[in-house]
């Protein structure tokens, strides 16, 4: 037994990073390695929760036993500091650099336009470094499995796969001249290209180049041996390095937690709030490490990795025969889609276990095979547990006592005549909870399909894993045939009631996935018995597919292009695929966001004081407890704005600052706390105390037009005769659709730094914000002082989509306030769970239609409607404020309306505008064949300075969130001045430079900022006409160096507004839009043809990869996103743990995209088109793909004609959509006789 320091001090933290030593005197417990990353910027804060590893990081460890080093992938943003004693942590900081030059993983992403944005970049290239380390040459399903971790909201992760099969073993060097490629479907016409990649000498993998492990740790076994003790401020952290020093210590402390991975605890503590003053960390006593092979199975420790089970259990396949290895066979399956692999890296069996939640994926298999445990207590000494249906007692409550530990696991050998399985259904295939899982056991007599034992084991259903023990019991002695299906289903639908509007919600699809999941194991076992001669039905083939696995193929994929012209010089970079002029530095973890600014003097950090009501009158609110808590310096409210605490996106004034005396919604601020750190400030605002009135809230839409709650009067859009219309028509349809809002989930949160400069009350501002001006007016505003005092300032966002082009507003200018009171930086950056809860997203949608202003516009789509009446109502609510996200409105609008007439050539919209010219024929009929299928008033500024030495300093008002922005505008420069692209460079955009510019939106940002740029440039080469007319043969640097001479101004701004835009709504005329983009696509199972109107691309490498990304995007909004609140306002969906957007294994395997030839556009810059939102609906092939497959199975169940189907079309609603005889025991209730869990607002 081990004695505590006898000074009661901490232990020393030794660990190295980058191959640097670290030691830490006072490592706190709470701190996680991101946190103490700060200093290196590379490691990002995504979501906090280990969701989608942006702040992936590798860390390497000695394996004594087998005498090698083993490295894993970890989310940093959950592994306490003090886990990584003895270790060696790599960020990408440390494989490579810009000014050093770059590891071959990170050059390779560059130079595949796999890097957009760049926050996520680092987690990714991470992820890729640390499969190559272990693996240095894997095949490529093991490349596209290393990122089930790791998201990406930008680029549609096309072209992240493609940099990275390059390291695989299938690559060929010759690339798309490989011989495999000579049977590829895809047509490709004269004059196009399809390598975005050109002439790129990758730099070889060279393992022996990678920094090595730090012989310190290798020759020494000190640092495992280490009995440590961290004491923090509220918690105090052991690592034991015996089973007797761990039994002490849980004997001392019966109710501290054992913490391995910190996956669950680290989340209970951080978003539930939840207090654990002791954590054990068990992971180095020998006992719990262990793996052994027994008469009865495999024996795990209780600390063995789930990453490390699934390595001996696949090494167990192929030491054992088939029938002894069903369980283990199960278990692989599971852990399959089991999070990620940084979660799989660091979480142990016994928490998984321990944790008892109801939806764990690995507790119905043990149950269902009666895995034995082996607990231990230094009181109780040891003893065997059987996971059985009386093992879990009650909510997160086991069968293990408060002071025992888990020993061992054992996972039973089958025998002959016994067969396993497991299942799981969730809303994504990978890195997903889920909805229902089961694990299933069958024990027939021997030579005989009589059922000698039946387990059945579901999580998902109640409040514990459950078996419906019943059941069980009465099929024992029962034949395995077509009858027993039947009653199995009627005994499990009567043993597992689930009322309605329980927990979770989804209650009818829930039940039937129960008796589906049985019907599976029906049949799978039915074609074993089948392969052991034993006698029974045969399954029939239309059957046959629910028995086998998921396998999914290797993504492939095209990018068809026009070629720049013969002629065009080849310094000229317009229509050149040239890469994102950031993405070396964003693979190398060098670019810097808002958080990565180094911490300033004296700067203080920001705690929102948010309602939790969705509708209340404020009755008083009490700081007090908050402002004694320690670090805590102030609170500030409406009282403390020295200006308007009003403001408005759309309606002026629509909107306080500060909640003073009504909150309209949940996550409105109401106040702020200003601490020394991001923890006490946040713990100070959860302190402070509000009472409230609580109001009847309105939360859907359905609840606004039953309470007539709108913000303005309705606008109509028609055109022709509808009443003649309908008198004329064969048949009249009318029902309804409903489509669901949508989160925009940039990988960056909402952040801002406020500076004040002291003097004139002058501040800058560095804000993640897509609208810099209006950023700057409402701070001006709020502070009662004029505009020029503040200059916002944003460098690069990590994500936009419309999310931060007003609601940013409502984080900066609360800490513009703070700043201006205390003059003291102040800084923020929300959690992923503040944002959701806080931002709003995209606006949610109900139509009801007989056969909205943006979405009225685009309701006709594509399609030529000769009479047409569309009315919009713009409905008030008290759920977060939605805003702009990717296509406005336009998504909604035209998924509500479609017609077999494609427009043509001269004709005139709804809304009176003339197509002109319009190719959206060509579009369609060029993807049939690559298919083989038989705004509001914009303007924009620029400035650009030329210096003496020939470099260009180039500035305008657009912000660069991933979308290539900077990098067209310096091809856009480049071609205006004929000189090199490398010779201009972009700093950063500010209010200070370029004032009173449109918000970077709307797809309108190249059009807007590119002719601008065009101009400016104009202007200084009429000034330097002269001076290259007196020195025809001259370079470049000699004209501006004479022009110098000759005080020639080098500087100029240039100024851009569109031109006639306008639209009055009462007179039903005007021209909305200054030109339109045209686009069509396929999508059938696993492969989707994109053919795009871009006119003549800028950059056919940005503008296939916004395609790409936008329609990955719009899957998510059609396919996956569902946002989920309560009926009282209470917001479900708070990060990727219960939001879930697509994933690298959710696009198609083939996934072809084609920019159209010979498409020209007189009205915007080089005869471009905008690109950025356009192609997010053509993700709607992919939904009525998906309905088509329903009408399919519908008609083989014998059920036809009209059926609805609601975006998004989640696995709940196409299963019950669906219909058979499962989910027809399950009727859904009437509206208004029960309450439900969520509901669509």
């Amino acid at each position: 037994m081990s004695v505590e320091n006898p000074d009661g001090t901490s232990s020393e933290l030794v660990f190295f990073v980058n191959g640097k030593k670290v030691l830490e005197k006072h490592a706190e417990p709470e701190t996680t390695l991101l946190q103490y990353l700060l200093g290196l910027p590379g490691t990002k804060l995504g979501c906090g929760e280990g969701g989608c590893g942006a702040c992936t990081v590798m860390v390497s460890r000695y394996d004594r036993e087998a005498q090698t080093v083993r490295h894993f992938s970890v989310n940093a943003c959950l592994a306490p500091v003090c886990s990584m004693h003895g270790m060696a942590v790599t960020t990408v900081e440390g494989i490579g650099s810009v000014k050093h030059g770059l590891h071959p993983v990170q050059e390779r992403l560059a130079a595949s336009h796999g890097s957009q944005c760049g926050f996520c970049t680092p987690g990714i290239i991470m992820s890729m470094y640390t499969l190559l380390r272990n693996n240095p040459q894997p095949s490529i399903a093991t490349m596209e499995k290393a990122f089930e971790g790791n998201l990406c909201r930008c680029t549609g992760y096309r072209p992240i796969l493609d940099g990275f099969r390059t390291f695989t073993k299938e690559y060929c060097q010759m690339g798309e001249n490989c011989c495999r490629n000579k049977n590829n479907n895809q047509k490709q016409e004269e004059g196009t290209a399809s390598r975005l990649v050109n002439g790129v000498d990758y730099v070889p993998l060279d393992p022996s180049q990678d920094p090595i492990f730090p012989p310190e740790l290798r020759n020494t076994e000190q640092y495992d041996r280490d009995y440590l003790v961290y004491r923090g401020e509220r918690v105090t952290w052991y690592r034991p390095h015996t089973l007797a020093e761990l039994l002490d210590l849980k004997s001392q402390f019966p109710d501290a937690k054992l913490v391995i991975g910190n996956t669950e605890i680290g989340i209970e503590m951080k978003f539930k709030k939840m207090k654990y003053p002791v954590l054990i960390n068990p992971s180095h006593v020998p006992e719990l490490v262990k793996v052994e092979h027994t008469e009865a199975g495999i024996r795990f420790g209780g600390s063995v990795t789930l990453s490390r089970i699934d390595e001996e259990l696949k090494l167990a396949l192929e030491k054992y025969p088939d029938q002894q290895t069903r369980v283990f066979t199960a278990v692989i399956e599971m852990l399959r889609w089991f999070a990620g692999y940084q979660i799989r890296n660091v979480a142990a069996v016994a928490g998984n276990i321990i944790t008892a939640s109801p939806i764990s994926d690995l507790n119905p298999l043990f149950l269902a095979c009666g895995a034995m445990l082996q607990v231990h207590s230094k009181e109780r000494g040891l003893r065997e547990v059987q996971m059985n249906e009386k093992f879990f007692l009650g909510y997160r409550r086991t069968a293990v006592n408060q002071d025992e530990i888990v020993l061992n696991i054992t996972l039973p050998f089958t025998a002959k005549t016994k067969y396993f399985a497991g299942y799981k259904q969730a809303y994504r295939r990978e890195d997903d909870i889920a909805t229902v899982n089961a694990g299933m056991l069958v024990e027939f007599e021997d030579n005989s399909n009589v059922i000698k034992e039946l387990s059945l084991a579901y999580g998902g259903m109640a409040i514990t894993t459950v078996m419906p023990t019943r059941t069980l019991t009465e099929v024992v002695g029962r034949h395995w045939d077509d009858r027993l299906v039947d009653d199995v289903c009627r005994l499990l639908t009567e043993e597992m009631p689930l009322a309605a509007g329980s927990p979770g919600g989804m209650v009818e699809y829930r039940r039937s996935l129960t008796l589906s999941f049985f019907f599976k194991f029906y049949l799978t076992v039915q074609q074993q018995l089948q392969t052991m001669h034993i006698p029974t039905s045969k399954v029939p083939s239309y059957f046959q597919s629910a028995t086998t696995l998921f396998h999914k193929d290797p993504s492939r994929s095209s990018q068809i292009f026009q070629e720049v012209a013969p002629g065009q010089l080849q310094q000229d970079p317009v229509g050149r695929p040239l890469g994102h002029f950031s993405a070396a530095k964003q693979v190398a973890g060098e670019a810097i966001y808002i958080d990565d600014i180094p911490k300033m003097h004296n700067e203080l950090y920001i705690g929102f004081v948010m309602s939790n009501k969705a509708y209340a009158n404020i009755i008083s609110v009490d700081p007090s407890a908050a402002l004694a808590m320690p670090g805590v310096v102030d609170y500030i409210c409406h009282k403390d704005v020295p200006g308007h605490n009003s403001w408005g996106a759309a309606v002026q004034d629509d909107e306080e600052i500060f909640a003073s005396k009504q909150v309209l919604t949940q996550g409105q601020i109401i106040g702020a706390i200003l601490a020394e750190t991001q923890a006490q400030a946040q713990r100070a605002a959860d302190s402070v105390k509000v009472e409230y009135e609580e109001l009847e809230p309105v939360i859907t839409i359905k609840e606004a037009i039953k309470a007539g709650s709108y913000h303005r009067p309705p606008n109509s859009i028609s055109c022709g005769d509808v009443e003649a219309g309908f008198q004329q028509a064969d048949h009249v349809l009318e029902g309804e659709s409903h489509m669901g809002g949508q989160e925009h989930f940039y990988l960056e949160d909402h952040a801002t730094l406020a500076v004040p400069r002291g003097e004139d009350g002058e501040m800058e501002m560095f804000v993640a914000t897509q609208n810099p001006s209006e950023t700057q007016h409402v701070a001006a505003e709020a502070l009662d002082i004029p505009a020029n005092r503040i200059v916002v300032r944003v460098k690069r966002l990590g994500g936009g989509f419309g999310g931060k082009e007003t609601r940013s507003i409502v984080f900066s200018t609360p800490c513009a306030i703070a700043a201006n009171k205390l003059g003291r930086p102040v800084r923020v950056m929300l959690d992923r769970d503040e944002d959701m809860v806080m931002s709003g997203g995209r606006h949610p949608f109900l139509a009801r239609y007989k056969v909205m202003d943006r979405a009225l516009f685009h309701s006709d789509n594509a399609y030529k409607i000769p009479n047409m009446k569309v009315t919009g109502y713009v409905c008030k609510t008290n759920t977060p404020s939605n805003t702009a996200f990717r296509g406005f409105g336009g998504p909604q609008g035209m998924m509500m309306i479609r017609e077999l007439n494609l427009y043509q050539e001269g004709d005139r919209t709804h809304f009176g505008q003339e197509l002109s010219p319009c190719f959206i024929q060509k579009c369609f009929d060029e993807c049939v064949k690559q298919s083989d299928f038989l705004r509001r008033k914009t303007e924009a500024g620029s400035l650009v300075h030329i210096y003496q030495d020939g470099s260009v300093l180039l500035t305008h008002g657009g912000v660069e969130m991933g979308q290539g922005l900077h990098t067209k505008m310096i091809q856009v420069a480049s071609r205006a001045l004929g000189i090199p692209a490398s010779k201009i460079h972009i700093s950063e955009t500010g209010t200070n430079t370029v004032p009173n510019t449109s918000a970077t939106a709307a797809s309108a940002s190249s059009d807007l900022n590119g002719m601008a740029v065009m101009n400016a440039c104009k202007t200084l080469l009429e000034r330097l006409e002269p001076v290259m007319r007196d020195n025809p043969k001259g370079t470049w640097e000699e004209w501006v160096k004479a022009a110098y001479f000759r005080r020639i101004g080098l500087s100029t701004t240039g100024f851009y507004k569109t031109p006639g835009i306008g639209f009055d709504f009462e007179s039903g005329k005007g021209k909305p839009f200054n030109y339109f983009s045209y686009g069509a696509a396929c999508s059938e199972v696993l492969r989707t043809d994109i053919v795009f109107d871009v006119g003549l691309s800028l950059n056919p490498a940005i503008d296939i990869g916004q395609i790409e990304g936008a329609f990955t995007q719009g899957y998510g909004l059609m396919m996956m996103e569902q946002v989920k609140m309560s009926p009282k306002g209470f917001m479900f969906t708070r990060g990727p743990g219960n939001y879930k957007i697509p994933g690298f294994g959710d696009i198609p395997v083939e996934f072809n995209v084609t920019l159209l030839k010979g498409s020209v556009n007189e009205k915007a810059v080089y005869s471009s088109k905008a690109i950025g939102e356009p192609p997010l609906f053509l993700s709607s092939s992919v939904f009525f793909a998906a309905k088509e497959a329903i009408s399919a199975a519908r008609a083989d169940a014998g059920l036809h004609g009209n059926f609805r189907l609601d975006s998004p079309a989640t696995p709940e609603r196409i299963r019950m959509a669906c219909e058979d005889q499962f989910t027809q025991r399950f009727p859904k209730p009437e509206e208004g006789t029960y309450t439900p869990w969520f509901v669509d607002l």
